[in-house]
């Protein structure tokens, strides 16, 4: 296939603003991803692009970006999937996730969304002594299933920067950092319930929602992450989870 690729460039020190860099691409195979684009052109092209990536394998979450529009890693986005069917060329708009401040081209700087993920105590937290059997703390598999959509996120800001509540204001926690707080609010074995739901009932936490679905469209994990958010805010009304 043929490629025309249009990728928002910046590079602060030496470009005043934004600028959008433009590259054609012949023999593109249909069932390579944005990130294999990308590297052509990196590597082919224009060594000066910068961008994360890693894994390749939509585990690690490193290259989230805005593709033609929405929020979506570049690694698991097949060119295919772009192109009009049956058409031998495709056109793709790349830019960086919004919300956050870029630090040169497709890079954001994460440190922000990963204060609000700090922020939900993100960890395990029982003190209890261990069985006297010295087994793990045992759950049954209803209990486990509450929680279990929300242990799918790998991360990658995808949803948190496709919601306008927090492109509004940054303060808020963002919904990557709600489905966080969900799976260890509704994990029967964690004793933090109480100090994570304090902290989604403040100022900025959980209300800021306002019930969008951005998140749920942009999540490339499929959580249903507007259900989770809901779930919270039920849990933090009636005090039950």
């Amino acid at each position: 296939m043929h490629v025309d690729i249009r990728i928002r460039r910046f590079n602060p020190e030496k470009d005043a603003k934004p600028w959008w860099g433009e590259y054609s691409l012949d023999d593109v195979n249909p069932s390579d991803s944005v990130l294999d684009v990308l590297h052509r052109v990196k590597w082919s092209i224009d060594g000066t692009l910068a961008l994360r990536r890693s894994c390749g394998l939509g585990i690690c979450g490193s290259d989230a970006m805005r593709i033609n529009g929405g929020n979506a890693l570049a690694c698991k986005t097949l060119v295919r999937r772009l192109a009009a069917a049956g058409s031998d060329s495709v056109k793709i708009q790349v830019e960086p996730m919004l919300g956050l401040a870029v630090l040169k081209d497709l890079i954001v700087d994460m440190e922000p969304f990963f204060d609000h993920y700090r922020s939900v105590l993100p960890f395990f937290v029982n003190d209890d002594p261990l069985p006297a059997d010295g087994r793990e703390r045992l759950q049954s598999p209803e209990d486990r299933a509450k929680f279990d959509d929300t242990t799918k996120c790998i991360l990658c800001a995808a949803c948190t920067t496709s919601c306008p509540s927090f492109w509004a204001d940054g303060r808020y926690v963002g919904p990557a950092a709600i489905v966080q707080a969900h799976r260890f609010i509704f994990d029967s074995r964690d004793k933090a319930t109480e100090e994570r739901l304090n902290i989604m009932g403040e100022q900025f936490g959980v209300w800021r929602c306002r019930t969008i679905f951005n998140c749920t469209r942009a999540c490339p994990r499929d959580i249903e992450v507007t259900r989770a958010i809901a779930e919270v805010k039920v849990a933090l009304t009636t005090g039950k989870v």
